[in-house]
């Protein structure tokens, strides 16, 4: 009988040499460790990157940082199913583990992909709050504790991905900036200081990959690892578009 020590997990990758090459499946025999995760799995094969028939191999490629599901770079297929690979413990996952790239996203290399397009996506409906230069301010504005508690949940989000990969609006056809930009935006509207660029952010929305794209799947509030509130921020923001609308078309 084997000891704990002997035991092993079997995985199977989806691998991928350069962003221009066709992808393959490998597979390992990982030494298995109590309460192991995901990533500690892909450590092992770093260690020692030899596969399941024995031939030594190149180590698996993979995005990690927090180890704590707060930095979203993690974020894969497991089994299937889109997750952080640092909250994905092999205890809890049917065997063999299949790991695989987000499909939303175009692959660098094995399970690392280039998550630009959200970056792209902040950029363009200006989630972020302008300041005049580095000097003192003095206090900022008070903020109620309601618009407090509403803001940090939406301020939870980590960019992982995971909305955008679960969204059936994300295509290599689409231009729909997902979930996680139209939440950010809503958050910043929230903010006091924020609100000074509130329809510049709404105008944005209103334009193509806008608030439009989105079919109300649902899909995004389902895998969100930080269970934001994002099918009721795009909601929410789709009303403050349509005031937007008849403010511009009353000419106020």
């Amino acid at each position: 009988m084997a000891t704990e020590a002997q035991k092993t997990i079997p995985f199977r990758i989806k691998r991928q040499d350069t962003p221009d090459t066709d992808p393959y499946w490998e597979e390992f025999e990982v030494p298995y460790h109590p309460a192991m995760n995901v990533i500690s799995a892909l450590m092992e094969i770093q260690r020692n990157p030899v596969n399941a028939q024995g031939k030594s191999t190149r180590p698996v490629v993979w995005e990690s940082s927090c180890h704590e599901e707060v930095c979203g770079a993690c974020t894969i297929l497991v089994n299937g199913k889109v997750r952080q690979g640092c909250s994905a413990l092999v205890d809890k996952l049917e065997k063999p583990v299949v790991l695989e790239p987000m499909s939303k996203f175009p692959t660098v290399r094995d399970l690392r992909v280039d998550r630009s397009r959200m970056f792209a996506a902040l950029k363009q409906v200006q989630a972020w709050i302008p300041i005049d230069g580095t000097h003192d301010l003095g206090p900022g504005p008070r903020v109620s504790p309601e618009i407090q508690q509403a803001a940090y949940e939406l301020s939870r989000c980590m960019t992982c991905g995971c909305c955008l990969e679960a969204c059936p609006q994300i295509n290599e056809n689409s231009e729909f900036i997902g979930a996680a930009a139209i939440s950010q935006a809503r958050l910043f509207n929230m903010h006091p200081s924020g609100q000074m660029q509130a329809d510049a952010r709404l105008d944005a929305l209103m334009g193509e990959g806008g608030l439009e794209s989105c079919g109300n799947a649902q899909n995004c509030v389902e895998v969100c690892p930080k269970e934001i509130p994002l099918t009721y921020s795009i909601a929410e923001m789709e009303r403050e578009a349509t005031k937007r609308w008849l403010r511009k078309l009353l000419g106020k």
